[in-house]
């Protein structure tokens, strides 16, 4: 019989660059995903319904039960408090000092996480985990010692998906020569292949120079942000 899999929060603290894992002891009952897209309706006479335009994603969320207890060790004197447990998911929304922010996290469950297996045109998109920001946790206790030590806790905890500008260009993969870009330079990259690849035209670099005042391509930096301007009739706009 092979091992259960284990429900898993990995955390990405700046500081430490490095994951701490908090492995679940009990895996939840359900899971519940929401993602939604913002549309923008153009009104125009005549028409039966307005039309629709697509303006950008909204970020998904995860919600999900967790159940913690600590009574096997006990509940006379010296029991164990379930805070133990629950502290470190609460932790998760406070301010990291050397990241300004509450860390991000991936939820990590097998294969089970929604988005596994995306057909082929979504691109490079599927994950194995659902990564974002702890939005909310809200604490149940439910259990007590006789002394008030709390020993058994439902925890409600919501994640909002989180993903930095350079993994989703990478994920999204625009090509469209009819459509503005945003380009994440890599080391040696060259403007001609950027060109090649929104375009399918390396000869199409000086429009991209152009829009973003660059006077020597052979002296650029990774990492710059890069405006690829649309196409119209063979010619950046």
């Amino acid at each position: 019989m092979s091992d259960v899999a284990k429900a898993t929060l990995l955390v990405h603290w700046a500081l430490e660059q490095r994951d701490d894992r908090i492995e679940l002891t009990y895996n939840p009952a359900e899971l519940s995903f929401e993602k939604g897209v913002q549309l923008a309706e153009i009104a125009i006479p005549g028409l039966n319904a307005p039309l629709q335009q697509f303006v950008r994603g909204q970020a998904e969320k995860l919600n999900v039960e967790l159940f913690f207890d600590t009574t096997e060790f006990g509940m006379a004197a010296g029991a164990c408090s379930v805070t133990t447990e629950t502290d470190r998911i609460y932790a998760l929304t406070r301010i990291e000092p050397s990241g300004h922010a509450p860390p991000p996290v991936t939820f990590v469950w097998g294969k089970s996480v929604p988005g596994m297996n995306l057909p082929q045109g979504t691109g490079s998109q599927r994950r194995e985990g659902f990564r974002g920001i702890v939005e909310s946790v809200r604490h149940r206790f439910t259990l007590f010692s006789p002394a008030g030590v709390p020993l058994r806790a439902i925890v409600n905890l919501t994640i909002r998906e989180f993903a930095p500008l350079h993994e989703q260009l990478a994920r999204s993969n625009p090509s469209s020569p009819d459509r503005s870009h945003l380009h994440i330079l890599k080391d040696r990259e060259q403007l001609s292949a950027v060109a090649s690849r929104y375009y399918l035209q390396p000869a199409y670099w000086r429009e991209i120079a152009a829009s973003n005042d660059i006077d020597d391509p052979r002296r650029l930096l990774p990492g710059r942000l890069l405006q690829v301007p649309a196409l119209t009739d063979g010619s950046a706009s």
